[in-house]
Protein backbone atom coordinates (compact mmCIF):
# COMPACT_ATOMS: atom_id res chain seq x y z
CA UNK A 1 0.00 0.00 0.00
CA UNK A 2 0.77 3.74 -0.43
CA UNK A 3 0.60 6.42 2.22
CA UNK A 4 -2.19 7.46 0.96
CA UNK A 5 -4.04 4.54 0.56
CA UNK A 6 -7.56 4.45 2.75
CA UNK A 7 -7.19 1.63 5.27
CA UNK A 8 -10.39 -0.47 6.45
CA UNK A 9 -10.58 -1.59 10.19
CA UNK A 10 -12.66 -4.32 11.11
CA UNK A 11 -13.43 -5.49 14.57
CA UNK A 12 -13.58 -9.00 15.01
CA UNK A 13 -15.86 -10.56 18.14
CA UNK A 14 -17.61 -12.92 20.31
CA UNK A 15 -20.54 -15.17 19.38
CA UNK A 16 -22.09 -14.58 22.99
CA UNK A 17 -23.90 -11.06 22.76
CA UNK A 18 -23.32 -10.67 26.48
CA UNK A 19 -19.82 -10.47 26.17
CA UNK A 20 -20.16 -8.61 22.96
CA UNK A 21 -21.61 -5.86 25.15
CA UNK A 22 -19.55 -6.27 28.22
CA UNK A 23 -16.36 -5.27 26.05
CA UNK A 24 -17.29 -3.08 23.26
CA UNK A 25 -16.21 0.27 25.13
CA UNK A 26 -12.45 -1.54 25.01
CA UNK A 27 -12.86 -2.27 21.87
CA UNK A 28 -13.97 1.19 20.59
CA UNK A 29 -10.95 2.90 22.89
CA UNK A 30 -8.22 0.51 21.12
CA UNK A 31 -10.05 1.51 17.24
CA UNK A 32 -10.51 5.14 18.29
CA UNK A 33 -6.52 5.22 19.11
CA UNK A 34 -5.07 3.13 16.54
CA UNK A 35 -6.86 5.67 13.74
CA UNK A 36 -5.48 8.31 15.70
CA UNK A 37 -2.13 7.17 15.80
CA UNK A 38 -2.69 6.13 11.61
CA UNK A 39 -3.81 9.55 11.04
CA UNK A 40 0.04 10.68 12.78
CA UNK A 41 1.36 9.09 9.92
CA UNK A 42 -1.07 10.58 7.27
CA UNK A 43 -3.02 7.25 7.10
CA UNK A 44 -6.81 7.46 6.78
CA UNK A 45 -8.77 4.25 8.56
CA UNK A 46 -12.50 3.94 8.09
CA UNK A 47 -14.68 1.01 9.57
CA UNK A 48 -15.31 -1.67 7.39
CA UNK A 49 -19.01 -2.30 9.16
CA UNK A 50 -21.51 -0.71 10.86
CA UNK A 51 -22.62 -0.76 14.90
CA UNK A 52 -24.96 -2.77 15.57
CA UNK A 53 -27.92 -0.43 16.90
CA UNK A 54 -30.14 -3.06 19.11
CA UNK A 55 -27.21 -4.86 20.37
CA UNK A 56 -25.40 -1.71 21.37
CA UNK A 57 -21.62 -2.60 19.57
CA UNK A 58 -19.47 -3.23 16.14
CA UNK A 59 -18.34 -6.48 16.47
CA UNK A 60 -18.59 -9.04 13.36
CA UNK A 61 -20.87 -11.75 15.54
CA UNK A 62 -20.52 -14.96 13.46
CA UNK A 63 -19.60 -16.40 10.62
CA UNK A 64 -22.74 -15.44 8.37
CA UNK A 65 -22.81 -11.55 9.75
CA UNK A 66 -18.66 -11.78 8.51
CA UNK A 67 -19.11 -13.14 4.85
CA UNK A 68 -21.62 -9.96 4.19
CA UNK A 69 -19.02 -7.83 5.62
CA UNK A 70 -16.14 -9.04 3.60
CA UNK A 71 -18.91 -8.28 0.65
CA UNK A 72 -18.31 -4.84 0.86
CA UNK A 73 -14.78 -4.54 1.27
CA UNK A 74 -12.10 -4.21 -1.86
CA UNK A 75 -10.06 -7.04 -1.78
CA UNK A 76 -7.14 -5.11 -2.63
CA UNK A 77 -7.82 -3.01 0.43
CA UNK A 78 -4.93 -2.72 3.51
CA UNK A 79 -6.60 -4.21 6.61
CA UNK A 80 -6.48 -4.19 9.92
CA UNK A 81 -8.09 -6.55 12.22
CA UNK A 82 -8.10 -5.04 15.58
CA UNK A 83 -8.34 -7.59 19.09
CA UNK A 84 -9.23 -6.61 22.22
CA UNK A 85 -11.36 -9.37 23.51
CA UNK A 86 -11.82 -13.33 22.88
CA UNK A 87 -12.47 -13.59 19.37
CA UNK A 88 -14.41 -16.43 17.04
CA UNK A 89 -12.12 -16.57 14.03
CA UNK A 90 -14.61 -18.54 11.89
CA UNK A 91 -16.56 -15.50 11.96
CA UNK A 92 -14.00 -13.46 9.65
CA UNK A 93 -11.64 -16.69 7.98
CA UNK A 94 -13.75 -16.89 5.26
CA UNK A 95 -13.26 -13.33 4.31
CA UNK A 96 -9.46 -13.17 4.95
CA UNK A 97 -8.75 -16.16 3.05
CA UNK A 98 -10.38 -14.53 -0.28
CA UNK A 99 -8.85 -11.15 0.58
CA UNK A 100 -5.79 -9.86 -1.21
CA UNK A 101 -4.44 -6.94 0.29
CA UNK A 102 -2.15 -6.36 3.24
CA UNK A 103 -3.63 -7.66 6.27
CA UNK A 104 -2.44 -6.00 10.11
CA UNK A 105 -3.92 -7.89 13.16
CA UNK A 106 -3.21 -5.82 16.02
CA UNK A 107 -3.99 -6.21 20.01
CA UNK A 108 -3.65 -3.94 22.94
CA UNK A 109 -1.62 -4.40 25.53
CA UNK A 110 -3.84 -5.36 28.09
CA UNK A 111 -5.02 -8.29 30.80
CA UNK A 112 -8.71 -6.27 30.76
CA UNK A 113 -10.28 -8.76 28.49
CA UNK A 114 -8.63 -11.36 26.37
CA UNK A 115 -7.44 -9.53 23.46
CA UNK A 116 -4.03 -10.97 23.01
CA UNK A 117 -5.50 -14.50 23.44
CA UNK A 118 -7.83 -13.67 20.68
CA UNK A 119 -5.01 -12.35 18.47
CA UNK A 120 -2.71 -15.44 19.03
CA UNK A 121 -5.59 -17.66 18.04
CA UNK A 122 -6.48 -15.41 15.25
CA UNK A 123 -3.00 -15.35 13.62
CA UNK A 124 -2.65 -19.34 14.42
CA UNK A 125 -5.72 -19.96 11.91
CA UNK A 126 -4.38 -17.62 9.52
CA UNK A 127 -0.94 -19.39 9.84
CA UNK A 128 -2.64 -22.39 9.28
CA UNK A 129 -4.56 -21.32 6.50
CA UNK A 130 -2.00 -20.32 4.74
CA UNK A 131 -2.96 -16.39 4.68
CA UNK A 132 0.35 -14.02 4.81
CA UNK A 133 -0.22 -11.68 7.50
CA UNK A 134 1.76 -9.12 9.79
CA UNK A 135 1.03 -8.93 13.67
CA UNK A 136 1.72 -6.06 16.37
CA UNK A 137 0.69 -5.21 19.72
CA UNK A 138 0.53 -1.97 21.70
CA UNK A 139 -0.59 -0.49 25.47
CA UNK A 140 -1.90 2.67 24.24
CA UNK A 141 -0.34 2.64 20.24
CA UNK A 142 1.97 5.93 20.85
CA UNK A 143 5.29 4.19 21.43
CA UNK A 144 7.97 4.25 19.09
CA UNK A 145 8.18 0.24 18.46
CA UNK A 146 4.75 0.33 17.46
CA UNK A 147 4.97 3.24 15.35
CA UNK A 148 7.79 2.68 13.83
CA UNK A 149 6.36 -0.81 12.65
CA UNK A 150 2.66 0.62 11.65
CA UNK A 151 4.71 3.21 9.29
CA UNK A 152 6.90 0.16 7.69
CA UNK A 153 3.46 -1.38 7.36
CA UNK A 154 1.67 1.38 5.48
CA UNK A 155 4.38 1.68 3.40
CA UNK A 156 4.31 -1.72 1.95
CA UNK A 157 6.78 -3.86 3.75
CA UNK A 158 5.76 -6.69 5.80
CA UNK A 159 6.73 -6.37 9.48
CA UNK A 160 9.41 -9.21 10.67
CA UNK A 161 10.06 -10.10 13.85
CA UNK A 162 13.26 -11.24 15.79
CA UNK A 163 12.94 -15.29 15.69
CA UNK A 164 16.57 -16.23 16.37
CA UNK A 165 15.24 -17.63 19.60
CA UNK A 166 14.52 -20.44 17.56
CA UNK A 167 16.56 -23.44 16.53
CA UNK A 168 15.23 -26.65 15.03
CA UNK A 169 16.27 -29.74 17.16
CA UNK A 170 18.46 -31.01 13.74
CA UNK A 171 20.75 -28.27 15.03
CA UNK A 172 21.26 -30.26 18.95
CA UNK A 173 23.25 -33.33 19.89
CA UNK A 174 21.26 -35.92 21.85
CA UNK A 175 22.30 -38.41 24.13
CA UNK A 176 21.76 -41.79 23.29
CA UNK A 177 20.06 -42.82 25.78
CA UNK A 178 17.38 -39.94 25.11
CA UNK A 179 17.28 -41.06 21.86
CA UNK A 180 16.35 -44.73 22.27
CA UNK A 181 13.83 -43.53 25.25
CA UNK A 182 11.95 -41.54 22.75
CA UNK A 183 12.25 -44.18 19.64
CA UNK A 184 10.59 -46.49 22.66
CA UNK A 185 7.89 -44.25 23.36
CA UNK A 186 7.32 -43.20 19.29
CA UNK A 187 7.08 -47.07 18.47
CA UNK A 188 4.52 -47.86 21.47
CA UNK A 189 2.28 -44.80 20.43
CA UNK A 190 2.23 -46.40 16.99
CA UNK A 191 1.75 -49.90 17.65
CA UNK A 192 -0.98 -49.80 20.46
CA UNK A 193 -2.41 -46.23 19.12
CA UNK A 194 -4.51 -43.83 21.06
CA UNK A 195 -7.68 -42.24 21.12
CA UNK A 196 -9.35 -38.41 21.18
CA UNK A 197 -12.13 -38.51 22.76
CA UNK A 198 -13.45 -34.95 21.00
CA UNK A 199 -16.87 -33.38 22.44
CA UNK A 200 -18.10 -31.12 19.64
CA UNK A 201 -15.15 -30.10 17.54
CA UNK A 202 -14.03 -26.65 16.42
CA UNK A 203 -17.08 -24.48 18.15
CA UNK A 204 -14.97 -22.09 19.71
CA UNK A 205 -13.35 -20.67 16.80
CA UNK A 206 -10.50 -21.83 17.31
CA UNK A 207 -9.69 -23.46 13.50
CA UNK A 208 -5.72 -23.75 15.01
CA UNK A 209 -6.98 -26.03 17.73
CA UNK A 210 -8.48 -28.74 14.43
CA UNK A 211 -6.03 -31.63 13.18
CA UNK A 212 -6.67 -32.80 9.98
CA UNK A 213 -7.05 -36.64 10.60
CA UNK A 214 -4.73 -37.20 7.50
CA UNK A 215 -2.14 -35.76 9.85
CA UNK A 216 -3.09 -36.78 13.30
CA UNK A 217 -3.40 -40.92 12.07
CA UNK A 218 -0.17 -41.01 11.24
CA UNK A 219 1.35 -40.53 14.39
CA UNK A 220 -1.19 -43.48 15.34
CA UNK A 221 -4.10 -41.24 16.96
CA UNK A 222 -7.32 -40.93 16.00
CA UNK A 223 -10.30 -39.14 16.66
CA UNK A 224 -13.70 -40.51 18.77
CA UNK A 225 -16.18 -37.66 17.85
CA UNK A 226 -18.61 -37.29 20.55
CA UNK A 227 -21.42 -35.17 20.98
CA UNK A 228 -21.98 -33.26 24.63
CA UNK A 229 -25.70 -34.15 24.03
CA UNK A 230 -24.12 -37.23 24.95
CA UNK A 231 -22.41 -36.02 28.15
CA UNK A 232 -25.31 -34.31 29.16
CA UNK A 233 -27.73 -37.24 28.91
CA UNK A 234 -24.99 -38.93 30.80
CA UNK A 235 -25.16 -36.54 33.04
CA UNK A 236 -28.94 -37.29 33.98
CA UNK A 237 -27.68 -40.96 34.75
CA UNK A 238 -25.53 -40.40 37.76
CA UNK A 239 -26.99 -40.33 40.78
CA UNK A 240 -27.16 -37.45 43.55
CA UNK A 241 -25.29 -39.44 46.01
CA UNK A 242 -22.48 -40.85 43.32
CA UNK A 243 -22.31 -36.65 43.08
CA UNK A 244 -22.22 -36.00 46.49
CA UNK A 245 -19.20 -38.65 47.41
CA UNK A 246 -16.88 -36.87 44.81
CA UNK A 247 -18.15 -33.22 46.82
CA UNK A 248 -17.73 -35.11 50.34
CA UNK A 249 -14.24 -36.59 49.22
CA UNK A 250 -12.72 -32.67 47.76
CA UNK A 251 -14.13 -31.15 50.99
CA UNK A 252 -12.06 -33.83 52.51
CA UNK A 253 -9.28 -32.85 50.68
CA UNK A 254 -9.60 -29.02 51.82
CA UNK A 255 -10.82 -27.54 48.56
CA UNK A 256 -12.89 -24.24 49.60
CA UNK A 257 -15.73 -23.74 48.26
CA UNK A 258 -17.38 -20.58 48.33
CA UNK A 259 -21.03 -21.24 48.07
CA UNK A 260 -24.26 -18.77 48.34
CA UNK A 261 -28.03 -18.86 47.82
CA UNK A 262 -28.34 -16.68 44.89
CA UNK A 263 -27.43 -18.54 41.45
CA UNK A 264 -27.52 -15.53 38.99
CA UNK A 265 -24.71 -14.72 41.54
CA UNK A 266 -23.20 -17.18 43.60
CA UNK A 267 -21.88 -20.14 43.44
CA UNK A 268 -24.64 -22.52 44.71
CA UNK A 269 -24.26 -26.33 46.08
CA UNK A 270 -26.22 -27.65 43.40
CA UNK A 271 -24.21 -26.18 40.86
CA UNK A 272 -21.29 -27.94 42.38
CA UNK A 273 -23.46 -31.09 42.24
CA UNK A 274 -24.09 -30.80 38.42
CA UNK A 275 -20.47 -30.15 37.93
CA UNK A 276 -19.59 -33.49 40.12
CA UNK A 277 -22.07 -35.35 37.91
CA UNK A 278 -19.92 -34.16 34.74
CA UNK A 279 -16.94 -35.03 36.40
CA UNK A 280 -18.44 -38.73 36.72
CA UNK A 281 -19.62 -38.80 33.51
CA UNK A 282 -16.92 -37.54 31.56
CA UNK A 283 -14.75 -40.73 32.83
CA UNK A 284 -17.21 -43.11 31.97
CA UNK A 285 -17.85 -41.82 28.73
CA UNK A 286 -13.98 -42.18 28.15
CA UNK A 287 -14.25 -45.71 29.44
CA UNK A 288 -16.51 -46.88 26.97
CA UNK A 289 -15.19 -45.39 24.36
CA UNK A 290 -11.46 -46.11 25.20
CA UNK A 291 -10.40 -42.43 25.32
CA UNK A 292 -6.82 -41.51 26.28
CA UNK A 293 -7.75 -38.28 26.53
CA UNK A 294 -10.74 -35.82 26.35
CA UNK A 295 -11.37 -32.11 25.01
CA UNK A 296 -14.88 -30.78 26.40
CA UNK A 297 -15.74 -27.65 24.94
CA UNK A 298 -18.56 -26.08 26.60
CA UNK A 299 -19.48 -23.31 24.93
CA UNK A 300 -21.60 -23.22 23.14
CA UNK A 301 -24.06 -26.12 24.16
CA UNK A 302 -23.60 -26.84 27.29
CA UNK A 303 -23.25 -23.25 28.58
CA UNK A 304 -27.24 -23.27 28.03
CA UNK A 305 -27.95 -26.93 30.06
CA UNK A 306 -25.44 -27.37 33.08
CA UNK A 307 -22.93 -24.95 34.97
CA UNK A 308 -19.06 -24.62 33.63
CA UNK A 309 -17.39 -27.90 32.83
CA UNK A 310 -14.15 -26.09 34.31
CA UNK A 311 -14.17 -28.32 37.91
CA UNK A 312 -14.35 -31.37 36.06
CA UNK A 313 -11.70 -30.36 33.72
CA UNK A 314 -8.70 -29.90 36.17
CA UNK A 315 -9.84 -32.94 38.65
CA UNK A 316 -9.72 -35.53 35.24
CA UNK A 317 -5.77 -33.41 34.98
CA UNK A 318 -4.95 -34.41 38.69
CA UNK A 319 -3.74 -38.24 39.26
CA UNK A 320 -5.24 -37.90 43.07
CA UNK A 321 -8.99 -37.43 42.57
CA UNK A 322 -12.47 -38.18 43.64
CA UNK A 323 -12.44 -42.05 42.76
CA UNK A 324 -15.16 -42.83 40.18
CA UNK A 325 -16.64 -46.70 39.75
CA UNK A 326 -17.44 -48.01 36.26
CA UNK A 327 -21.53 -48.19 36.36
CA UNK A 328 -21.71 -51.74 34.49
CA UNK A 329 -19.10 -53.67 36.41
CA UNK A 330 -17.66 -51.42 39.23
CA UNK A 331 -14.14 -51.09 38.04
CA UNK A 332 -12.62 -47.83 39.46
CA UNK A 333 -12.25 -46.07 36.24
CA UNK A 334 -8.43 -44.90 35.51
CA UNK A 335 -7.82 -45.35 39.30
CA UNK A 336 -4.81 -43.62 40.35
CA UNK A 337 -4.18 -41.96 36.82
CA UNK A 338 -4.78 -38.70 35.17
CA UNK A 339 -7.19 -38.53 32.07
CA UNK A 340 -5.95 -35.75 30.57
CA UNK A 341 -8.29 -33.50 29.43
CA UNK A 342 -7.64 -30.76 26.51
CA UNK A 343 -9.50 -27.54 27.72
CA UNK A 344 -12.02 -26.30 25.01
CA UNK A 345 -11.39 -29.31 22.79
CA UNK A 346 -7.85 -28.12 21.75
CA UNK A 347 -6.70 -31.16 19.55
CA UNK A 348 -2.67 -29.76 19.39
CA UNK A 349 -3.07 -29.38 23.28
CA UNK A 350 -4.74 -33.26 23.27
CA UNK A 351 -1.94 -34.34 21.80
CA UNK A 352 0.46 -32.93 23.59
CA UNK A 353 -1.19 -33.59 26.47
CA UNK A 354 -0.84 -37.15 25.99
CA UNK A 355 2.66 -37.37 24.59
CA UNK A 356 3.63 -35.51 27.79
CA UNK A 357 1.54 -38.19 30.03
CA UNK A 358 3.33 -41.00 28.87
CA UNK A 359 6.62 -39.16 28.75
CA UNK A 360 6.78 -37.58 32.44
CA UNK A 361 5.39 -41.43 33.26
CA UNK A 362 8.33 -42.57 31.89
CA UNK A 363 10.81 -41.34 33.65
CA UNK A 364 8.66 -41.34 37.38
CA UNK A 365 7.66 -38.06 37.33
CA UNK A 366 4.22 -36.68 38.32
CA UNK A 367 2.41 -36.48 34.44
CA UNK A 368 0.17 -33.22 35.55
CA UNK A 369 -0.07 -31.34 32.59
CA UNK A 370 -2.21 -28.41 31.41
CA UNK A 371 -2.93 -26.00 29.06
CA UNK A 372 -3.65 -22.14 29.78
CA UNK A 373 -4.16 -19.22 27.65
CA UNK A 374 -1.06 -16.62 27.24
CA UNK A 375 -3.21 -13.89 28.72
CA UNK A 376 -0.75 -10.94 29.76
CA UNK A 377 2.45 -9.86 31.32
CA UNK A 378 4.66 -7.07 33.25
CA UNK A 379 8.59 -6.63 34.33
CA UNK A 380 8.45 -7.20 38.13
CA UNK A 381 11.53 -7.65 40.10
CA UNK A 382 12.25 -10.91 41.53
CA UNK A 383 15.74 -11.74 43.35
CA UNK A 384 16.74 -7.84 42.49
CA UNK A 385 16.56 -8.91 38.89
CA UNK A 386 14.00 -7.35 36.43
CA UNK A 387 12.03 -10.19 35.06
CA UNK A 388 9.14 -10.12 32.33
CA UNK A 389 6.58 -12.61 33.73
CA UNK A 390 4.10 -13.71 32.48
CA UNK A 391 0.67 -13.98 33.08
CA UNK A 392 -0.74 -17.33 31.87
CA UNK A 393 -4.55 -18.02 33.04
CA UNK A 394 -6.95 -20.51 31.63
CA UNK A 395 -11.08 -20.86 32.94
CA UNK A 396 -10.42 -24.54 33.51
CA UNK A 397 -8.22 -27.58 33.17
CA UNK A 398 -5.72 -26.78 35.57
CA UNK A 399 -4.71 -29.54 37.97
CA UNK A 400 -4.69 -28.92 42.15
CA UNK A 401 -0.83 -30.48 41.84
CA UNK A 402 0.22 -27.64 39.98
CA UNK A 403 -1.27 -25.12 42.72
CA UNK A 404 0.49 -23.96 45.98
CA UNK A 405 -1.16 -26.26 48.39
CA UNK A 406 -2.24 -29.02 45.99
CA UNK A 407 -6.28 -29.23 46.67
CA UNK A 408 -5.48 -27.18 49.93
CA UNK A 409 -4.45 -24.58 47.71
CA UNK A 410 -7.44 -24.77 45.71
CA UNK A 411 -10.69 -22.09 45.99
CA UNK A 412 -14.02 -22.58 43.95
CA UNK A 413 -15.90 -19.39 43.26
CA UNK A 414 -18.23 -18.90 40.85
CA UNK A 415 -17.52 -18.09 37.04
CA UNK A 416 -18.57 -14.65 35.42
CA UNK A 417 -21.73 -14.38 34.64
CA UNK A 418 -21.07 -12.96 31.23
CA UNK A 419 -19.93 -15.68 29.77
CA UNK A 420 -21.19 -18.74 32.55
CA UNK A 421 -24.65 -17.53 33.01
CA UNK A 422 -25.16 -21.03 34.49
CA UNK A 423 -22.37 -20.70 37.04
CA UNK A 424 -20.41 -23.48 38.34
CA UNK A 425 -16.62 -23.10 39.41
CA UNK A 426 -13.10 -23.62 38.25
CA UNK A 427 -10.18 -24.68 40.21
CA UNK A 428 -8.75 -21.47 41.48
CA UNK A 429 -5.07 -20.83 43.07
CA UNK A 430 -1.76 -19.50 41.88
CA UNK A 431 0.11 -21.95 40.57
CA UNK A 432 3.40 -23.59 42.36
CA UNK A 433 6.78 -22.54 41.71
CA UNK A 434 9.22 -24.73 39.57
CA UNK A 435 10.92 -25.68 36.73
CA UNK A 436 8.21 -26.27 33.84
CA UNK A 437 8.65 -27.60 30.37
CA UNK A 438 6.02 -25.89 27.95
CA UNK A 439 5.29 -26.15 24.58
CA UNK A 440 3.07 -25.89 22.01
CA UNK A 441 1.71 -28.25 18.89
CA UNK A 442 0.50 -26.21 15.74
CA UNK A 443 -0.20 -26.94 12.23
CA UNK A 444 1.57 -25.23 9.22
CA UNK A 445 2.14 -25.85 5.66
CA UNK A 446 0.04 -28.46 6.07
CA UNK A 447 2.63 -30.70 8.57
CA UNK A 448 1.96 -30.83 12.74
CA UNK A 449 4.83 -28.35 14.08
CA UNK A 450 6.06 -28.18 17.71
CA UNK A 451 7.99 -25.28 19.72
CA UNK A 452 8.99 -26.09 22.63
CA UNK A 453 11.22 -24.62 25.61
CA UNK A 454 12.12 -23.79 28.97
CA UNK A 455 10.67 -21.43 31.97
CA UNK A 456 10.27 -20.92 35.61
CA UNK A 457 7.25 -20.51 36.95
CA UNK A 458 7.59 -18.02 39.97
CA UNK A 459 5.89 -16.89 43.61
CA UNK A 460 4.68 -13.55 43.37
CA UNK A 461 3.73 -11.27 46.28
CA UNK A 462 0.11 -11.67 47.53
CA UNK A 463 -0.36 -8.25 46.61
CA UNK A 464 0.98 -8.69 43.11
CA UNK A 465 -0.41 -11.74 42.42
CA UNK A 466 -4.36 -10.19 43.46
CA UNK A 467 -3.71 -6.88 41.73
CA UNK A 468 -3.18 -9.18 38.08
CA UNK A 469 -5.99 -10.91 39.01
CA UNK A 470 -8.17 -8.21 39.40
CA UNK A 471 -7.02 -6.71 35.88
CA UNK A 472 -7.97 -10.60 34.23
CA UNK A 473 -9.71 -12.70 35.52
CA UNK A 474 -9.94 -13.35 39.72
CA UNK A 475 -12.14 -16.41 39.31
CA UNK A 476 -9.48 -18.54 37.46
CA UNK A 477 -6.08 -20.51 38.21
CA UNK A 478 -2.93 -18.52 37.36
CA UNK A 479 0.45 -19.14 36.48
CA UNK A 480 3.54 -16.39 37.16
CA UNK A 481 5.89 -17.90 34.49
CA UNK A 482 9.24 -16.52 33.41
CA UNK A 483 10.44 -18.18 29.78
CA UNK A 484 14.11 -18.61 29.66
CA UNK A 485 15.66 -16.90 26.92
CA UNK A 486 12.80 -15.18 25.05
CA UNK A 487 11.42 -11.81 24.72
CA UNK A 488 8.18 -10.57 25.69
CA UNK A 489 7.84 -9.68 21.77
CA UNK A 490 9.36 -12.84 20.45
CA UNK A 491 6.97 -15.03 21.97
CA UNK A 492 4.04 -13.15 20.84
CA UNK A 493 5.65 -12.58 17.02
CA UNK A 494 6.39 -16.71 16.91
CA UNK A 495 3.92 -18.82 18.91
CA UNK A 496 1.01 -19.98 17.28
CA UNK A 497 -1.83 -20.66 19.53
CA UNK A 498 -3.08 -18.55 22.28
CA UNK A 499 -3.28 -21.88 24.25
CA UNK A 500 0.65 -23.03 25.71
CA UNK A 501 0.82 -26.16 27.41
CA UNK A 502 2.71 -26.63 30.84
CA UNK A 503 4.18 -29.67 32.98
CA UNK A 504 6.62 -29.21 36.27
CA UNK A 505 9.69 -31.63 36.47
CA UNK A 506 11.95 -32.04 39.79
CA UNK A 507 14.57 -29.67 38.99
CA UNK A 508 16.35 -27.89 36.23
CA UNK A 509 18.40 -31.12 35.20
CA UNK A 510 15.26 -33.46 35.24
CA UNK A 511 13.64 -30.47 33.02
CA UNK A 512 15.98 -30.25 30.86
CA UNK A 513 16.41 -33.81 30.10
CA UNK A 514 12.30 -34.07 29.86
CA UNK A 515 12.34 -31.60 27.21
CA UNK A 516 15.09 -33.24 25.26
CA UNK A 517 13.01 -36.81 25.50
CA UNK A 518 9.81 -34.73 24.64
CA UNK A 519 11.28 -32.65 21.37
CA UNK A 520 13.39 -36.31 20.39
CA UNK A 521 9.85 -38.18 20.61
CA UNK A 522 8.22 -35.42 18.84
CA UNK A 523 10.95 -35.62 16.17
CA UNK A 524 10.62 -39.34 15.85
CA UNK A 525 6.82 -38.77 15.41
CA UNK A 526 7.28 -36.98 12.45
CA UNK A 527 6.71 -33.72 13.78
CA UNK A 528 8.85 -30.58 13.02
CA UNK A 529 10.48 -29.66 16.57
CA UNK A 530 12.23 -26.37 17.42
CA UNK A 531 13.02 -25.79 20.42
CA UNK A 532 12.92 -22.09 22.05
CA UNK A 533 14.92 -19.85 24.11
CA UNK A 534 17.77 -20.67 26.19
CA UNK A 535 18.46 -23.95 24.60
CA UNK A 536 19.07 -25.74 28.74
CA UNK A 537 21.68 -28.82 28.51
CA UNK A 538 20.91 -28.80 24.48
CA UNK A 539 24.59 -28.88 22.91
CA UNK A 540 24.73 -27.09 19.68
CA UNK A 541 25.94 -29.51 16.71
CA UNK A 542 28.19 -25.90 15.30
CA UNK A 543 29.77 -25.54 19.13
CA UNK A 544 33.18 -26.54 20.22
CA UNK A 545 33.34 -30.72 19.79
CA UNK A 546 35.17 -30.97 23.25
CA UNK A 547 32.03 -29.81 24.75
CA UNK A 548 29.59 -32.01 23.33
CA UNK A 549 30.47 -34.96 25.56
CA UNK A 550 29.60 -32.65 28.40
CA UNK A 551 26.03 -31.66 27.35
CA UNK A 552 24.99 -35.51 26.47
CA UNK A 553 26.37 -36.23 30.11
CA UNK A 554 23.93 -33.39 31.48
CA UNK A 555 21.18 -34.86 30.08
CA UNK A 556 21.77 -38.22 31.51
CA UNK A 557 21.81 -36.99 34.74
Amino acid sequence: MNLNQTCIMIANGDLRIAANQGTWSTQLRAEQEITRAAARLGVKVERGHELDPVEGHGFIKSQKHGIQVFKDIPRDAPLIVVETVWQYSQHILPGLLFHRGPILTVANWSGEWPGLVGLLNLNACLTKLGVPYSTLWSGNFEDEWFLTRLKQWFEGKPIRHDASHVKSIAEFVLAPDVEQMAAALASNLLQDKAILGVFDEGCMGMYNAIIPDELLSPIGIFKERLSQSALYFAMTQVSDREARQVRQWLDAKGVQFQTGPDPENDLTDDQVLQQCKMYIAALRIADEFGCDAIGIQYQQGLKDLVPASDLAEGLLNNCDRPPVQSSRDGRTLFAAKALPHFNEADECAGVDALLTNRIWTGLGFDPETTLHDIRYGEDFEIDGKNEFVWTFEISGAVPPQHLIGAYQGAVCVRQPSMTFHMGGATIKGICKPGEVVWSRIFVEDNRLKADIGRAKAVELPKEESERRWQMTNWQWPMMHAVLYGITRDQMMARHKSNHIQVAYAPDKSSANRTLAVKAATFSRLGIEVNICGTMHGLQDKMADPSKSEAAVSALRQ
